[in-house]
């Protein structure tokens, strides 16, 4: 495990603000709360805090197309009546509204995973935090899933300069499928995806015998799950397979989404674990992104948790005064607990699906070298004019993160469970 002295956190407060609009359950929102209760832990002094540049189009399409990331850049919800075929084209729509500043929240969370990776890759961190991270369901040249710009992949292709092998884990409920996608054939990365899979859950991909094709056949882990799985099943389950991959693969650089929807009682997941069983997942780690996560309060819990365990920092359970201590009324405790959901995850299932994934390592060729070629520049940033960037008139727009709510932040009437009661309603 590495040193924990230096931990790099990135945070925008900006990124917070933006609003994908009335019923959608994303709630960018969540960061600032994560942020604050950090604060108000005050984690942050044993942390390098930092924020990220805002990615440039130029980096951005290191991953996507051109195309895309211009469409991005250009369009707005007052101009967005004009484009219906790239609209489709690029999956824009209730899944992936368009909504002001669309292309600066992009910029924002993606910089902080790029500025992440190239930390770690010139060793001036061991540990590096991005919660505004995770989005890993964007594809090449379109969006899917709540996620507009892959950060995490693009944060892997800075990894791969110095790196000849990364491990991507991902603890959403749902399967990471744009990063798999993206590393489909391919041995430098392997991703290792445990999500919820059947019923027609989103994004339907993630079965056990997708393994990867080509130079990447059985470079891709799949750990399909049923509902309501528990802490202890999970944790069996996942020490077990992540210590066999990093035994096998020997990985000089592990990334870790963190999404939180895979907590008990997540609007739109379906297992059972309590914020202790999540942060277990931390057991082995380099960079830590956040991802899905749709109860907002029990999503800042989590990564702020989670925090506290990178930072080996013991949190009392009572949640210190901070600017959004209302929403964790009424008992205001850092730690949930798992739900009596039945695991419909049986030991004969979690068993074979442990023998299928352990079968795929033993057919790998352990620790695959690769010819690594000359390290390309960190930086390709255009000229820009200076006088566009007052750096006083940017550091005012960061008292925006002090917005407590919106008026339009809640789902109305029955269908608002932001502060859902105990059976889930």
């Amino acid at each position: 495990m590495p040193s924990k002295d230096r931990i790099a956190y990135f945070y925008d407060g900006d990124v917070g603000n933006v609003y994908f609009g009335p019923n959608h359950p994303m709630k960018p929102h969540r960061l600032c709360m994560t942020h604050h209760l950090v604060l108000a832990y005050e984690l942050h002094q044993k942390m390098e805090i930092y924020r990220p540049h805002k990615a440039y189009p130029v980096e951005l399409a290191q991953f996507h197309s051109a195309d895309y990331v211009d469409f991005l850049h250009r369009i707005t919800p007052d101009t967005q009546h004009l484009f219906a075929n790239e609209l489709a084209q690029y999956n824009l729509g209730e899944d992936c509204p368009v909504f002001d500043n669309l292309f600066e929240f992009c910029q924002i969370y993606a910089g902080g995973t790029i500025d992440a990776a190239r930390r770690l890759n010139n060793q001036l961190c061991d540990i590096a935090i991005n919660w505004a991270g995770g989005l890993h369901h964007a594809k090449k040249c379109e969006a899917s899933g709540f996620c507009y710009i892959n950060d995490l992949v693009l944060g892997i292709l800075e990894l791969l300069k110095y790196h000849a092998r990364v491990l991507y884990i991902d603890i959403d409920v749902h399967h990471g499928d744009g990063v798999e996608e993206a590393f489909y054939f391919t041995d430098r990365v392997m991703t290792v995806s445990f999500h919820k899979y059947g019923d027609m859950f989103f994004p339907g991909t993630g079965d056990v015998k997708e393994v990867g094709e080509r130079e990447g056949k059985y470079y891709a882990i799949n750990v399909p799950l049923k509902d309501g799985i528990d802490d202890a099943s999970f944790s069996r389950l996942f020490k077990t397979i992540i210590a066999k991959v990093v035994e096998t693969y020997v990985p000089g650089a592990i990334v870790l989404q963190c999404g939180a929807d895979s907590l008990a009682g997540d609007r739109l997941g379906c297992f059972n674990l309590s914020i202790e069983g999540h942060a277990e997942s931390l057991f082995i780690f380099l960079k830590v992104t956040g991802g899905g996560g749709y109860t907002k309060e029990n999503v800042a819990r989590c990564w702020t948790v989670e925090t506290g365990v990178l930072l080996d920092a013991e949190l009392p359970n009572e949640i210190p005064e901070n600017d959004y201590i209302n929403y964790f009324a009424p008992d205001f405790s850092l730690k949930t607990q798992s739900r009596n959901k039945e695991n419909l995850n049986s030991k004969t299932y979690l068993s074979s699906i442990k023998m299928q994934v352990l079968e795929s390592l033993r057919l790998i060729q352990h620790a695959p070298g690769v010819q690594m070629q000359e390290v390309p520049p960190d930086f390709y940033i255009p000229d820009f004019d200076e006088d566009e960037h007052n750096a006083d008139e940017r550091v005012d727009q960061h008292t925006q993160d002090k917005q407590i709510q919106r008026d339009d932040e809640y789902y109305a009437g029955d269908n608002d469970n932001d502060h859902s009661t105990e059976d889930g309603t």
